[in-house]
């Protein structure tokens, strides 16, 4: 299949379970959300299913596009095509947007093979054109000194020039303002198609105002307790959490 299939996943930290158990599938040209409190597992997720190496899987697999990719090195996962966007982006004094995206493309790329310097900067001026980002930010380093919003947006550009097969956007909408909020979505809705499958972890249902999600999953004690359509969010927006760990 391809898409994000988990089965049965546990995954630790030290000895504590932060992941219980859980099974969930998002075939590609399919964007899901994950939505629940905080402490619900939901960034333990994304991180064990990037190959953090904090969280150790205990059980269960992680298939993506059909493999398993539990046990992998983050770049090895990542050359497979899974992308992650942080819900703290890192800070990278010293290199360039523009020198770390090439850098990431070039990665892929067979031994001995280059990014066409003219093509790398066409391409990557148009997509910042897409996200209303001033190509001056082409020579700022990775997310130094930048607001919420710029992260969050040379996020969305990362992903959009490395075109993964599959992405987890975490907690994407945190400290954005409207404009940003909106620009973003925009961008990852760009980013919507048949060859792509898409996670968004969120607290909010104002994300999904923007990026209509195909389903709505709500987690809890480190699994999902609920599934549904996007109607599922507004529920969740006008009765918050308890009422389903209550049922």
């Amino acid at each position: 299949m391809r898409g994000l299939e988990i089965r049965d996943l546990v995954v630790k930290i030290g000895d504590r379970r932060v992941v219980d158990g859980l099974s969930l599938t998002v075939p590609a040209g399919e964007v899901h959300a994950i939505m629940g409190p905080n402490g619900t597992g939901k960034s333990s997720l994304s991180k064990a299913v990037a190959g953090h190496p904090d969280y150790k899987v205990d059980s269960g697999e992680v298939l993506l596009n059909g493999e398993n990719i539990v046990g992998l090195e983050p770049d090895e996962i990542a050359r497979r095509g899974f992308f992650l966007a942080f819900q703290y982006p890192v800070e990278i004094p010293g290199v360039s947007i523009a020198n770390f995206i090439r850098a990431c493309l070039n990665a892929r790329l067979p031994k001995g093979e280059t990014l066409n310097p003219v093509e790398y900067y066409k391409r990557l001026y148009s997509v910042m054109d897409k996200l209303k980002m001033d190509r001056s930010f082409t020579k700022r380093s990775v997310n130094d000194g930048f607001s919420g919003g710029e992260k969050k947006r040379t996020d969305i550009l990362q992903m959009l020039m490395l075109e993964p097969s599959f992405a987890i956007l975490d907690e994407t909408d945190s400290g954005l303002d409207i404009d940003a909020l909106r620009i973003v979505s925009e961008g990852v809705n760009t980013a919507r198609g048949p060859g792509i499958g898409m996670l968004l972890i969120t607290h909010y249902h104002r994300l999904l105002e923007y990026i209509q999600p195909d389903r709505v999953h709500v987690m809890s004690g480190g699994k999902i307790v609920k599934s549904g359509g996007p109607e599922l969010a507004l529920e969740l927006e006008a009765k918050g959490y308890d009422w389903i760990k209550e049922a």
